[in-house]
């Protein structure tokens, strides 16, 4: 019940190569934006050093965050499974401040001018086109950067809030804790559920910013949601590797391969429904966005959804699939990294237009990315008991079966 994990320093040398493989492929964008030998050479490589650190930066925002969306979900349902891996959650949640710092640098630097991702930004562009100035009420720097702020310091108020309460239920008996969060947790739903939608208009849809879609919000919500469950379930499944969370059964681990096997299906069903409505009513203001990637990124966009719907489908369907530890890590990995082609394919299109693809640069700044977020999330995991105390449905946890 005290057991605690060890970062070990074989771990901690491996995120620490990881992290240098990404700040080498940081460095190399850097140098390829500063030795191109034209304007559009430079444009291009501007635009890819901006395109990859947003789409890394929103990915592992998107896995952070949405696991303090299920912790809140948990706590308001006063759910009783979850709370032997309840320090797994709340350690994936601890990468939220430095994804968000990763986000905001971004944003600042198209603030700045650095890079234009984001054309609304362009007081220039506004004044030649009817479209932005049209929508510019809504989407100007000042009112995006009062919504960045407030949405992500609330985010990040809220995760230390109940990290700190977590801990401290351990050495404090009583309910008075519980019910704070419980408290807690049914405001921040109400609050994510409505900030979730705009965040991500501001931060993705806007790149396309004469495009719009109704479903965008809750297309980009399922596709967080998926993508914490996965790195969720793969930690449990890693630290029963290291002997650790004996307490875990094979019906915990059952649950959290339902809730894989669920979200990818809440992902393909948002999916099809915005392809599918876009494409058939041919609106060409609408359906401009998918000729773009049908054009230009076909084969990357059909793979990476027919990958994240037909293998959850084929290998998590059964029940037995979702005890298997080795089926369950496996098409995790296989998961994450097709969500992690999702982010890619929202955002580069937009910004890149046709010079878009997937080299040894992204894959290098990908893996960097990896390795910081696993360096701080195995350290949280590190710093405290993995199983908690004092927590009222910790009993119907241990003895949870189906």
């Amino acid at each position: 019940m005290t057991e605690m994990y060890t970062f070990s320093s074989r771990g901690k040398k491996v995120t620490s190569a990881l992290v240098l493989v990404g700040v080498l492929s940081l460095m190399f964008g850097i140098y390829s934006i500063f030795s191109a030998h034209d304007d559009h050479h430079h444009h291009v490589m501007v635009a890819r050093l901006w395109s990859n650190l947003l789409i890394n930066g929103f990915f592992f925002f998107s896995i952070s965050i949405a696991a303090l969306f299920f912790l809140a979900v948990q706590y308001s349902a006063e759910v009783g499974w979850f709370v032997v891996v309840k320090r797994v959650l709340e350690a994936v949640t601890s990468f939220l401040p430095y994804a968000v710092g990763v986000m905001f640098v971004v944003f600042l630097a198209g603030t700045l001018h650095w890079h234009h991702l984001y054309h609304w930004m362009d007081s220039e562009a506004v004044a030649q086109d009817s479209i932005l100035q049209h929508k510019e009420a809504f989407l100007n720097p000042t009112f995006f950067w009062f919504r960045f702020l407030l949405f992500t310091g609330v985010y990040i108020l809220f995760q230390m809030t109940i990290r700190r309460w977590s801990i401290a239920e351990d050495s404090i008996e009583g309910l008075d804790l519980h019910k704070k969060t419980f408290n807690w947790s049914a405001a921040f739903l109400v609050f994510f559920g409505y900030t979730s939608m705009v965040g991500s208009w501001d931060w993705i849809m806007s790149i396309d910013t004469h495009w719009f879609s109704t479903l965008f919000g809750w297309y980009v919500f399922s596709g967080m949601w998926v993508s914490a469950m996965v790195v969720s379930v793969i930690l449990v499944l890693y630290l029963k590797s290291k002997g650790l969370l004996n307490v875990v059964s094979s019906s915990h681990i059952h649950d959290m391969g339902k809730w894989v096997f669920a979200t990818s299906f809440l992902w393909s069903y948002l999916w099809f429904c915005q392809f599918m409505l876009i494409w058939y009513s041919n609106i060409p203001e609408e359906v401009t966005y998918y000729i773009a990637r049908f054009e230009d990124y076909l084969w990357l966009f059909l793979g990476m959804f027919f990958v994240n719907f037909i293998l959850p489908m084929i290998l998590l369907m059964d029940k037995d699939m979702k005890r298997n530890k080795g089926v369950l890590a496996g098409v995790g990995i296989v998961i994450l990294l097709g969500h992690w082609v999702d982010v890619y394919l929202l955002i580069t299109p937009g910004t890149m237009k046709t010079e878009g693809s997937i080299g040894l640069f992204e894959i290098g700044l990908f893996l960097g990315f990896l390795g910081l977020f696993l360096m701080v999330v195995l350290r949280s995991l590190s710093k405290v008991p993995l199983v908690v105390k004092n927590n009222p449905y910790l009993e119907e946890s241990l003895h949870f079966h189906q």
